[in-house]
């Protein structure tokens, strides 16, 4: 006698989600997946609209640093599974060409993520993926999942479950972490949700402030302790955010949390040494200002100027000059919340889950995607990350029901 396939449920329809459903499918699994919002993938079509950067070109090792140390080890596993050239050659094949812009990160051609998206939903169609929009999960009852819906509560016994289910930041997007009181009553350690890739607190004074809020400070380096980056930051009204801050933001959050403020240093222009920016500076300005001579000799825009003075008075000595344009130094005195966030630390711990990513306390349950505990810098690593754990979960369930 023919066997019906197994059915799996996926909850939640973000990359992690969509992923795994799409390589259920492909295996001949029967797929249904739930998502409360009333269309999927609302995170990652927000993560698109200024360029989907969908994972970095650099060398494997380099490329796995970039997650936090605690999780390298788990990661490693994942991106062995999915890789960078992996999530770009299943892009392509979905008929989406990509480049590698400037600073070695990836896009589709088309930059945005809803030509991608509309093409993967209508693969899934194909593989038979049932997808439930409004379809709420509400945790277990007596084994069994339980779901709030427009037609009331549902009630369902799938042979396996992945949980995707995203993390805390963006909650009107459906990440809200309301799923945590269920995976804790179901014996699931569930470390407690922080912002990450967020901006920080700093005391402007108000002239600084208002006039260049929203202002980039392109081309700098920022160190903090001994981790230096290289990138771009943004002057922001409550203080500093960016690309290069989000490189450096679990650090920043930690020693913020703990001491209560933290010195972050930004070199204005780290393609010149101390050397030769005070041999620019000596020049004889003539009738410049002083202003006009910086933005001539060191090549600096009237926001990084600005930003010199917020320091004090400027130095008359062309060696301090250089030295304060190569080390100015900020205090961060607080961290945005989850609600500014673009990602989110914490989530179910990565010892409550085996190598599959399997729930030890709940035998047939998966977890992928940022509801587990990890955090990477914006760049493509989210992405890449969430992509694999998909891979990864969708695997550990095909080889569960095999082995049962």
């Amino acid at each position: 006698m023919t066997r019906s396939p197994s059915t799996v449920a996926v909850i939640g329809a973000g990359p992690a989600g969509l992923m795994a459903a799409e390589r259920l499918a492909q295996a001949g699994l029967r797929v249904v997946v739930h998502e409360r919002m009333p269309s999927v993938a609302r995170k990652f079509l927000m993560a698109g609209r200024g360029g989907l950067n969908l994972t970095h070109s650099e060398p494997f090792q380099p490329f796995l640093n970039r997650y936090d140390a605690a999780a390298q080890a788990r990661i490693k596993g994942w991106l062995d599974a999915f890789s960078s050239a992996d999530l770009i050659a299943w892009v392509e094949r979905l008929g989406q060409p990509t480049f590698v812009g400037s600073s070695g990160r990836m896009f589709p051609k088309a930059m945005k993520a809803s030509p991608l998206l509309r093409a993967w939903l209508a693969r899934l169609e194909r593989l038979g993926v049932e997808i439930r929009t409004r379809s709420r999960w509400t945790g277990w009852r007596d084994g069994d999942l339980t779901f709030d819906t427009p037609d009331g509560q549902r009630i369902e016994r799938p042979d396996a479950v992945i949980l995707a289910l995203g993390g805390a930041s963006w909650a009107k997007l459906g990440s809200d972490a309301a799923w945590v009181p269920a995976l804790e009553e179901a014996g699931a350690a569930v470390a407690p949700f922080r912002p990450s890739n967020v901006g920080f607190d700093v005391a402007w004074s108000p002239i600084f402030r208002d006039r260049f809020a929203g202002t980039p400070l392109k081309g700098v380096s920022l160190t903090h302790d001994d981790r230096t980056v290289r990138g771009e930051a943004m002057v922001a009204a409550y203080g500093i955010e960016g690309g290069g801050i989000y490189a450096l933001s679990a650090g920043l959050r930690e020693a913020v949390e703990h001491n209560g403020s933290t010195a972050l240093t930004l070199d204005l222009r780290p393609d010149l040494s101390v050397e030769a920016l005070t041999q620019r500076l000596s020049k004889p300005r003539g009738k410049d200002s002083l202003s006009n001579g910086l933005r001539k000799a060191a090549r600096l825009d009237a926001a990084a100027i600005a930003l010199l003075r917020e320091g004090g008075s400027l130095p008359a000595k062309p060696a301090e000059l250089a030295a304060r344009i190569k080390g100015v130094a900020l205090t961060l005195t607080g961290v945005q919340g989850l609600s500014r966030a673009i990602s989110s630390a914490g989530g179910v711990a990565l010892d409550a889950v085996d190598e599959r990513l399997m729930l030890k306390a709940r035998p047939g349950v998966f977890a992928a995607g940022e509801m587990l505990d990890w955090e990477a810098p914006t760049g493509g690593y989210l992405l890449q990350a969430a992509f694999a754990s998909g891979v990864v979960a969708a695997e550990g369930v095909r080889v569960w029901l095999d082995e049962r």
